[in-house]
């Protein structure tokens, strides 16, 4: 099967910046209107299912992307992105005075080091991959998943064999598209990574050969 990963649209951008992690925060009008960029592209797919993280960002930017579809996503919290625990909601400054030394602790080791009450980006790639296995347990054909950057990043960094500290060089812009095929026993190749709608025409019409297009 083939899963298209798609990372939700823009989120309200904040000065001076702030973690998010699982902190709901809603589209902008700029990133609903992402979202909506691929509805014409994934009315034309012959998906078999869509499921979504259940942080609005995500629902919303299903919803928009599935508008030409009859198809609804279902929600899955195992989709969620990274856990940052008491980091959520703080800046950089702030989370260096209230834990002392753990920002930098993370910074030197991603994969292990979680923040106070949260996950570690291992943890969270755990998470994320055992959600994408279930998905792909499905049986054959073309599902849509709409998640987060980091998870996304986390799951690419497994799918190609790179360390988790690599995580953060792999491009997923809001909205961009990663296509993965992966089976039941959790292999998987990466086709495509971080697409635009423009870009994602042609790899989507020959995944719609391969799947039966509508």
């Amino acid at each position: 099967m083939s899963l298209l990963l798609l990372r939700h649209g823009q989120i309200v951008q904040q000065s001076p910046s702030r973690f998010v992690g699982q902190r709901d925060l809603p589209l902008t009008e700029h990133g609903r209107a992402q979202a909506l960029a691929w509805a014409d592209l994934l009315a034309a797919a012959p998906l078999a299912s869509a499921c979504c993280s259940d942080l609005s960002r995500c629902r919303d930017t299903a919803a928009l992307a599935l508008s030409g579809t009859a198809l609804q996503a279902t929600p899955l919290p195992g989709l969620r992105e990274i856990h940052l625990g008491a980091w959520e909601g703080l800046t950089v400054q702030e989370v260096r005075e209230r834990f002392p030394g753990e920002h930098e602790r993370r910074g030197a080791d991603l994969a292990h080091v979680a923040p106070t009450g949260g996950e570690s980006f291992l943890q969270a790639q755990e998470r994320f991959w055992n959600a994408l296995t279930a998905i792909a347990a499905q049986g054959p054909g073309l599902h849509l998943v709409v998640a987060h950057g980091g998870v996304i990043r986390a799951a690419l960094c497994r799918a190609l064999g790179l360390r988790l500290d690599s995580l953060f060089r792999l491009g997923q812009d809001y909205c961009g598209m990663t296509i993965l095929d992966m089976d039941s026993g959790g292999a998987s190749l990466v086709r495509a990574m971080n697409l635009a709608p423009a870009d994602a025409r042609d790899a989507l019409a020959g995944l719609g050969r391969l799947f039966g297009t509508k």
